[in-house]
């Protein structure tokens, strides 16, 4: 069974960090492109940062430039979103996300969820005082 969970979600107060994760099992994920997306209540999923498979290329949301970081480490099949200076908006559940094009550069489509084949559960992030 082909999965990614995430984890590192968390309840913080404004301008903390959080570092979060999603782990793939089932298959590796090496060659494909991931994601980061993330759903406030009541709201539409909202692209937050796409990785290559190599890493070498990385495309963010505008509101998340300069904050966040995306990163990734094939041998451990494991996708990282680093949130510094987090603000009372960036409360969502974060998904992770991979598509199944065989090392394919991500371009303008990679900012939507159909582009996805694979999702994880999504982890709770909290930002409140």
């Amino acid at each position: 069974q082909v999965q990614l969970v995430e984890s590192g979600g968390g309840l913080v107060q404004p301008g903390a960090s959080l570092r979060l994760s999603c782990t793939g099992s089932g298959r590796t994920f090496g060659s494909n492109a991931m994601a980061w997306f993330r759903q406030a209540p009541g709201k539409e999923r909202e692209f937050v940062a796409v990785i290559s498979w190599s890493g070498a290329n990385i495309i963010y949301a505008d509101s998340m430039k300069g904050r966040f970081t995306i990163a990734r480490d094939n041998a451990q099949n494991t996708l990282y979103l680093q949130m510094n200076a987090l603000k009372p908006e960036d409360t969502a559940v974060y998904y992770c996300a991979a598509d199944n094009y065989y090392r394919a550069a991500p371009a303008h489509e990679a900012r939507s969820a159909p582009y996805y084949n694979y999702w994880g559960q999504g982890t709770q992030v909290t930002v409140s005082s």
